[in-house]
C-alpha cells in the first residue's frame, strides 16, 4: 500500500477522465472517422544511406481504390520545419520525401492514399526503388572524424558545455580511494500504445490536424513553415495522447505528408505509422557509453567525480547530451568534471525518452557509488547520507528544497534495509535462489514553463478552463481539476478542461516533468483571478456562494479571467516564444536557487539457482517532488516509472544490425518489455513537502524522476546477490551464469 509521510492537502480524487477512457468516449487521433476520409500508408527505404535513383509506382497506382501516390518528385514546394533545438519545430532537421537522399534505413520514400487502409498497404508494398548506396555506420565505435565534443560545438554552450566545479582531476589524483569504470547503455525505443498518427482535413482554407502529441504548438507553427501558411489557418486538436514519453514532443515526419495529401485530394486523410516503421521514423533513446571516476577519503566523503560520456547522434543533426547535469548535482561533491561527446551515426535523429539523460547517467553513476561503498566497507545508504548536501555543487547556489536524506531513511525503514547482510551472495531464499538488495538514488531538474491560462464561469454552473498542456495518461486533467475544485469549491464534474488544443490557450511543449509544475500554479492563479472578478461583480456577496450563484445574483451569464505566469527569473519576452510554438522552459537553475526532484529506490532481486532468471519481487520508492497535488495519479506515475526501470534494466534493447543498418527487433514481439508476471510489490511513498520558492503551489516534477535510479538499484542488487558487477544494460541471464 502506498502512503504519504504527511497527509496531502489535496484530496485523493479519482481520475476525472477514467470513465470516459474505459467506455471509449475519450477520442484519440486515429479514432477520428470523418466523412469521406481516406487512408494513407508509407513505403520506406530498404537501404541505410545513399540516394534514390528511381521509384517505380506503376503497380501501386493500379491497385483498386488508390487515389494518390506521392514521392519526392511531388514535394518540391515544401520545406523542412527545422530541429526543435535549433529554432525549428521538428524532432529532426530533415523532412523525408523532400529530396532524393536517404539518411537511414526505413526512411519514407513514398506515400499512398486509398479508399481503404488495406488498399493503401497493398499498394505501398508494391513500390520499388533503385538506389545508389553509400557506406554507413550505426554504432558508437566510429572513426574520430565522426566524434564531436559538445564543448566548443555549435550547440548552445550555456546548456551543453562541459560541467566543471573545482579541480576534479587533481582531487581524483590525490584521493586515497579511487574507482574507474565504464558503463554501456543501449539504444532503446519508447513504445506508446497509441501509434504516431495524423488525421488531416481542410475546412474552408483552414488545416485541421488531429494528432496525439506533446506539443500541438510546434505542430501548428512547424506546419505553417513547411506549407508557407499563416499559423492562424492551422488548428491542432489533441485532447488525448495515448502515451508520449518524449517520442511525440515535436513535429513528426508524417504530419506534413498527411496534410499535403488531404489538400491535393480535397478529403480528410488518416495516416497511422505502423510500429515497425515507428522504430525508424520517430526519435529514440540513443546509445551511450559512460566512464565514471570517483575519488574518496577513508570516511566516505567523495572528493572528486569525473563523468565522461559518448552519445549517439544522427549524421544530419547534433542531438545534445546532458548526462553530467544529474551526476554533478546528485550529491555534494566539491570537485566535478563532466564532458559529453556526440558520435555521428546513420540513423534518424535520436530524442528524449523518459528520464532521457538522467536514467543512463544514474545507472552509471549510482553503480559506481555502490561499488565505491563496497571498496570502502561502508553501507551504501550510509555512504549516500554522508555525501548529502543543501547546496548545488555546480553553482554553489542554495537548493530550493532537498529531502534526499528523508527519502533514504524512510525508504530504508520500509524496506527493512537494516536486515541486509552486506556480503555478496550471502542471502538465499528457501528454494536456493540468490537474494540481492540494492539501493540507488536519482534526481531530475524541477523545471517550469510559461503558461497563459483562461478561465470562465457560466450561469449554468460550468467552469471552463484552458491552458497549455497535454494529457498523455499522466493525469494532467485530474491535477488541474483538483486545484480548481479546491480553490473554487465546485464539483469536479462541473469543470470543462481544454488542453492540447491550439484553439484555446497558446500551447507549449509538455515534457521534462514540468507539466504539472507549470499548469497547477497557473490553474491556482486563474481560479483566484476568477474569484477576484466575481468579488468585483457582486461586492459583499456571501463568500460561501458558488460562482454560478454569484452570476445569478449579478444577473450575468458569464464571467472570464486570464492569467500569465512564468518561471522565476524569466523575462516577459518568454511569452513571445510560447505564442510562437517555441519551447521556453526554465530550470533547474534559477536566479536565486537551484531546484531538483529526488528519488531513492530500494530493490530486491531473486536470481533462480538453475535458470539464473532475475526477478524483482519488491521495490520501495520514496520520492521528493514537492507538494503532491493529485495523489492517485502521482502514485500511478511512480509505479509506471519503476516498471519502466525494471524493463530498462532487464529487458529493453533496440538491436542494431551493423551490416544493413536499422533496428532488427522493430516490433513488440522481439522488443522485450516486462509483463504483469515480471512485476512484484511496489511500495510508493512521498515526502509531500511543498517547495515554496519554485511556485506558490509548492509543486516540483515527478514523471521523470520516478524512473531515475531504478536500473542502478537493480544492478546493485544483482551484484549483492551474485557478486557479479554488471556494467551494461540490459542485464541478461548469461551475465550471471
Amino acid at each position: 500500500m502506498s502512503m504519504n509521510m504527511n497527509e496531502s492537502v489535496f484530496p485523493n480524487q479519482p481520475r476525472i477522465d477514467a470513465r470516459d477512457k474505459v467506455r471509449g468516449a475519450a477520442l484519440y487521433a486515429a479514432d477520428q472517422a470523418l466523412p469521406g476520409m481516406l487512408h494513407a500508408a508509407l513505403a520506406v527505404s530498404t537501404i541505410n544511406r545513399g540516394e534514390v535513383r528511381s521509384i517505380d509506382t506503376r503497380a501501386a497506382r493500379e491497385v483498386g481504390g488508390v487515389r494518390l501516390v506521392l514521392t519526392h518528385a511531388d514535394m518540391g514546394e515544401y520545406k523542412p520545419a527545422g530541429h526543435v533545438l535549433g529554432g525549428g519545430f521538428a524532432f529532426q532537421s530533415m523532412q523525408p520525401m523532400l529530396e532524393s537522399g536517404i539518411a537511414y534505413r526505413g526512411q519514407p520514400i513514398a506515400l499512398v492514399v486509398a479508399d481503404t487502409l488495406e488498399a493503401a498497404l497493398e499498394a505501398a508494398s508494391l513500390i520499388r526503388a533503385k538506389y545508389e548506396e553509400q557506406p554507413f555506420q550505426v554504432t558508437l565505435d566510429a572513426p574520430a572524424r565522426d566524434i564531436v565534443p559538445q564543448q566548443g560545438s555549435p550547440l548552445p554552450q550555456q546548456m551543453f558545455a562541459d560541467k566543471v566545479a573545482g579541480d576534479a582531476d587533481a582531487a581524483y589524483a590525490g584521493a586515497a580511494h579511487k574507482l574507474d569504470a565504464e558503463y554501456l547503455h543501449p539504444p532503446q525505443h519508447q513504445n506508446p500504445i497509441e501509434l504516431v498518427s495524423t488525421v488531416a482535413e481542410w475546412r474552408k482554407g483552414v488545416l485541421v490536424i488531429h494528432e496525439g502529441t506533446q506539443n500541438s504548438g510546434a505542430i501548428r507553427y512547424g506546419l505553417a513553415r513547411q506549407l508557407n501558411l499563416d499559423p492562424a489557418r492551422i488548428d491542432v486538436i489533441s485532447p488525448q495522447c495515448g502515451g508520449g514519453f518524449g517520442l511525440k514532443n515535436s513535429l513528426q515526419m508524417q504530419t506534413l505528408l498527411a496534410a499535403v495529401a488531404a489538400r491535393k485530394l480535397g478529403q480528410p486523410v488518416k495516416l497511422v505509422v505502423p510500429r515497425s516503421q515507428l522504430f525508424h521514423d520517430a526519435s529514440f533513446r540513443p546509445a551511450s557509453r559512460h566512464r565514471i571516476q570517483l575519488g574518496a577519503d577513508a570516511s566516505g566523503k567523495i572528493l572528486a567525480a569525473i563523468h565522461e560520456a559518448d552519445q549517439q547522434t544522427s549524421r544530419h543533426d547534433l542531438f545534445p547530451a546532458s548526462y553530467a547535469d544529474m551526476s554533478a548535482r546528485l550529491y555534494g561533491i566539491p570537485n566535478f568534471r563532466g564532458r559529453e561527446r556526440l558520435v555521428r551515426t546513420d540513423v534518424q535523429t535520436p530524442g528524449y525518452m523518459r528520464a532521457p539523460f538522467e536514467h543512463p547517467a544514474a545507472f552509471a553513476f549510482e553503480s559506481a557509488v555502490d561499488e565505491l561503498a563496497g571498496q570502502l566497507g561502508i553501507d551504501p545508504v550510509e555512504l549516500r547520507l554522508r555525501n548529502d548536501t543543501q547546496a548545488d555543487a555546480l553553482t554553489g547556489k542554495p537548493l530550493s528544497s532537498r529531502f534526499m536524506a528523508e527519502c533514504l531513511r524512510e525508504g530504508a525503514r520500509r524496506f527493512g534495509w537494516s536486515r541486509r547482510d552486506a556480503r555478496p551472495g550471502s542471502m538465499k531464499a528457501a528454494d536456493g535462489a540468490a537474494i540481492g538488495w540494492g539501493v540507488a538514488c536519482g534526481a531530475y531538474k524541477a523545471a517550469t514553463s510559461p503558461a497563459i491560462a483562461r478561465i470562465a464561469a457560466t450561469r449554468d454552473g460550468r467552469i471552463l478552463f484552458t491552458v497549455a498542456g497535454h494529457e498523455m495518461g499522466q493525469g494532467m486533467r485530474t491535477a488541474i481539476a483538483n486545484v480548481l475544485a479546491r480553490r473554487l469549491r465546485v464539483d469536479p464534474r462541473a469543470l470543462v478542461i481544454q488542453i492540447g488544443d491550439t484553439r484555446g490557450a497558446p500551447q507549449h511543449l509538455t515534457a521534462g516533468s514540468w507539466g504539472t509544475a507549470s499548469v497547477a500554479p497557473a490553474a491556482d492563479e486563474a481560479a483566484q483571478a476568477l474569484l477576484d472578478a466575481l468579488a468585483q461583480l457582486a461586492p459583499g456577496h456571501d463568500a460561501a456562494l458558488k460562482p454560478a450563484e454569484v452570476l445569478a445574483l449579478a444577473q450575468r451569464e458569464r464571467i472570464e479571467a486570464e492569467v500569465r505566469r512564468k518561471a522565476p527569473g524569466q523575462p516577459d519576452a518568454v511569452y513571445g516564444r510560447l505564442q510562437g510554438g517555441m519551447p521556453a522552459p526554465a530550470g533547474p537553475v534559477y536566479p536565486d536557487f537551484v531546484s531538483m526532484s529526488y528519488a531513492a529506490h530500494f530493490v530486491e532481486v531473486s536470481v533462480e539457482p538453475v535458470t539464473r532468471r532475475i526477478r524483482v519481487p519488491r521495490v520501495v520508492s520514496m520520492i521528493d517532488c514537492g507538494r503532491v497535488v493529485s495523489p492517485v495519479t502521482a502514485d500511478s506515475q511512480v509505479r509506471g516509472g519503476v516498471v519502466w526501470g525494471i524493463g530498462a534494466a532487464l529487458r529493453e534493447i533496440s538491436e542494431v544490425d551493423p551490416r544493413y543498418g536499422g533496428f532488427l527487433n522493430a516490433d513488440l514481439a522481439e522488443y522485450v518489455l516486462p509483463v504483469h508476471a515480471d512485476i512484484g510489490h511496489i511500495d510508493v511513498g512521498f515526502i509531500d513537502r511543498p517547495d515554496p520558492l519554485l511556485n506558490a503551489s509548492g509543486v516540483k516534477g515527478l514523471g521523470e524522476v520516478a524512473m531515475v535510479g531504478v536500473a542502478a538499484a537493480i544492478a546493485n542488487a544483482v551484484h549483492h546477490a551474485t557478486g557479479k558487477r554488471i556494467r551494461r544494460l540490459p542485464i541478461r541471464i548469461e551475465d550471471v551464469l
